[in-house]
């Protein structure tokens, strides 16, 4: 899916006070901002139908072939 990129100025309070906000829910600044615009959006009955999910909070899992012990174990990463 492509991202739109945008330019956003914010009072730096206004800013700190979402970074901090965002931290205590595991996502971004950026992730939040969505989140709450998103929000915002269906409160109001102008989030449009179809409009793509986000991504679950948090750092993506990692997958098997990701760990650092099973590369040492293989053999991978090592000289």
């Amino acid at each position: 899916m492509d991202r739109k990129k945008i330019l956003l100025r914010l009072d730096p309070v206004v800013h700190d006070a979402l970074a901090r906000w965002a931290s205590d829910e595991l996502r971004s600044t950026n992730s939040q901002i969505e989140f709450l615009l998103r929000r915002a959006l269906s409160e109001a009955g102008r989030l449009p139908d179809g409009v793509g999910r986000m991504r679950p909070r948090g750092r993506p899992k990692k997958t098997p072939d990701e760990t650092p012990d099973e590369k040492e174990e293989s053999g991978e990463g090592t000289e």
